[in-house]
């Protein structure tokens, strides 16, 4: 699971490549924020690859599923003893390590995973993220998403 800065996501991967074995997957929860660069947090920053996401694809081994997830949960909230009322978007090239993903998040009381499709996907969700923030500054809250009027099978 990477849950750092978007700053420190390049050189942390690199750093980590020898020891992120084929096989692995790697969950990013990375949102490019220009406060990375000294902006407001609640603007998002342009990557070149399209998201976080897909740089952190680029950046591991050949073999190591990249999953995007858990961007728009509150860490205050996760730290509380409240169940969540929100959703994860879980989006992946890997179908199998996606469902691996969506099943972590159903164990967080109130949260549901929620099928976002493939990875190329993230740089929406990494946006969502910007817009909470902004939301959260403005209304002094903690604001998720919760995603209606799919069929059961899109939170499975």
């Amino acid at each position: 699971m990477l849950t750092i800065p978007f700053e420190g996501q390049a050189s942390l991967l690199k750093q980590l490549k020898s020891s992120v074995t084929a096989g692995s997957i790697l969950i990013d929860a990375t949102v490019p924020l220009a406060s990375a660069i000294g902006g407001r947090a609640s603007r998002p920053l342009g990557v070149w690859q399209g998201s976080a996401a897909q740089q952190a694809a680029e950046l591991v081994p050949n073999g190591v599923s990249v999953v995007a997830a858990f961007h728009n949960l509150s860490a205050e909230l996760l730290d509380g003893e409240q169940p969540l009322d929100c959703d994860v978007i879980v989006c992946s090239d890997d179908t199998d390590a996606a469902q691996l993903t969506r099943e972590l998040a159903a164990k967080i009381p109130g949260v549901r995973g929620v099928d976002g499709g493939k990875l190329e996907n993230a740089r929406i969700v990494e946006n969502i993220t910007a817009l909470l923030i902004g939301l959260n500054i403005r209304h002094k809250g903690h604001a998720g998403i919760r995603i209606t009027g799919l069929p059961p099978a899109a939170y499975r």
